[in-house]
């Protein structure tokens, strides 16, 4: 079992902006993934099917759980497993920590 702490993606509300009608990564998402990238720099991505369990710990008290699931899943990919379409099974559970908001993974 693989298990990453990363920090509080961008909402999923942030991650897309439109260009001339077509959808491209905000610069905030780009961001994210370098982050996220620097972070796992090296390792070597599963293969295989994968079950992923995302604990999200929040700052405030507002935002929607699914708002982040996406976010970290595709910050993954490449990196932690080769697809996102290797997951077969995803769970989530929502937490409220103001003093240290992030991200707690286990693949």
């Amino acid at each position: 079992m693989i298990t990453l702490t990363l920090p509080m993606p961008p909402s999923s509300n942030r991650y897309w902006r439109y260009y001339r009608g077509h959808p491209t990564l905000s610069e905030e998402a780009k961001d994210y993934k370098n982050l996220v990238k620097s972070m796992l720099h090296g390792m070597e991505p599963l293969t295989g099917d994968v079950i992923v369990h995302i604990y999200v710990y929040r700052g405030l008290k507002s935002g929607d759980l699914d708002n982040r699931l996406k976010i970290v899943l595709d910050s993954l990919n490449g990196l932690v497993y080769v697809d996102d379409s290797q997951i077969v099974e995803i769970h989530a559970k929502r937490f409220d920590d103001k003093t240290d908001p992030r991200i707690v993974v286990r693949v």
